[in-house]
């Protein structure tokens, strides 16, 4: 009777060992450990380059675990010291040591959501493109002002920037400037398709032509409906050697874009951009154009205008002409118009 009851003691004392062994590893692997405060979910980011210990710090600092001496001993366990991955990831409150690890591991982040609109320089675009990205500014601007990167395709560091058509990319955070440009590339070819390519060739120009030209119409007007009018215009000119004398590629070669009346002493300022004093298109665009005005041009208006000028009731229309004479009648009113809100720069 007594050797059963200390076989029965000790066979007890065996399972609450065991039971506490079973509670101690469910709370370690298993058990919540990230805490948001009531956030269902945060962003953690992880620097390229970072170190196990980085990692510790990061999600020490920003309190995303309750206890870090049990995630870290299970990310040995896990051998994820040797397996840090860097990027944007989404973190949800609840989550035990174990799925965090994983997650952590695996390198599955959350894409950023890339978007740029209203770009008219390098420096512009550069400074957008690293607010949302891993990346500083000073590196995507070294890139655009790299020749190397552009002469193999056609382009050169006044028309590269064009690879970059302004819309909503999917994009990891940490995808560097070398993925960035690659991306932009399949992006700017997946656009300019066969078909594409085609109109633009029947119309006389190459793409990237199209782009500087679109880039013109978008400075000239915000109503889309008169994208084709006003690229027509500007085809003509060009078909007609005429200079194509766009207010906005003064304004662009002034660099001053607070400009809303361009003067004489603009017009005078000597730049390839200034398509009073140079013919042609100028060397580059003014601005990045939105893929629905790189379509307007390639199906431009086919009329014969020659001329517009913005309306004296400042709706943002404008009144074309098909001669110069119709042409100083429209522009003496909206310079009227302009005297008299004392817009004189």
């Amino acid at each position: 009777m007594k050797l059963k009851r200390i076989l029965y003691i000790l066979g007890a004392m065996v399972a609450v060992v065991i039971i506490a062994g079973i509670s101690a590893f469910y709370y370690v692997v298993y058990a919540p450990n990230v805490d948001l405060g009531g956030r269902e979910s945060t962003l953690v980011f992880i620097p390229t380059g970072s170190s196990y210990e980085d990692v510790l710090e990061i999600l020490t600092e920003e309190g995303i675990v309750s206890n870090i001496r049990t995630f870290s001993w299970l990310a040995e366990q896990k051998n994820y010291p040797a397996r840090v991955m860097p990027g944007r990831y989404r973190i949800h409150a609840g989550k035990g040591n174990n799925s965090l690890i994983n997650l952590l591991r695996s390198g599955e982040q959350e894409a950023v959501r890339l978007t740029f609109t209203n770009i008219r320089t390098k420096e512009q675009l550069s400074g957008i493109l690293a607010v949302q990205l891993e990346t500083d500014s000073v590196s995507v601007l070294q890139m655009l002002r790299d020749p190397d990167r552009f002469t193999a395709i056609g382009m050169d560091t006044l028309t590269g920037i064009l690879l970059f058509i302004p819309d909503t990319y999917e994009v990891y955070w940490n995808i560097g400037v070398d993925g960035l440009l690659s991306r932009m590339q399949r992006e700017y070819n997946a656009f300019w398709n066969e078909a594409r390519r085609a109109r633009a060739a029947e119309i006389g120009l190459s793409p990237v032509e199209v782009g500087i030209l679109a880039s013109i119409v978008q400075s000239e007007t915000s109503k889309r409906e008169e994208n084709a009018r006003i690229a027509g215009v500007y085809m003509n000119r060009l078909q007609r050697n005429i200079p194509l004398q766009a207010d906005p590629t003064v304004i662009f070669a002034t660099g001053d874009f607070t400009i809303r009346r361009v003067l004489n002493r603009h017009l005078a300022i000597d730049s390839p951009f200034n398509t009073y004093m140079y013919s042609g298109l100028p060397p580059g665009p003014i601005t990045l154009p939105e893929p629905h005005v790189l379509d307007a041009v390639l199906n431009y208006e086919n009329h014969d205008y020659l001329f517009f000028s913005a309306k004296p009731d400042f709706s943002g229309y404008h009144v074309f002409a098909r001669t110069y004479r119709e042409h100083l009648a429209n522009a003496r009113r909206y310079r009227q118009a302009l005297n008299e809100l004392n817009v004189f720069r």
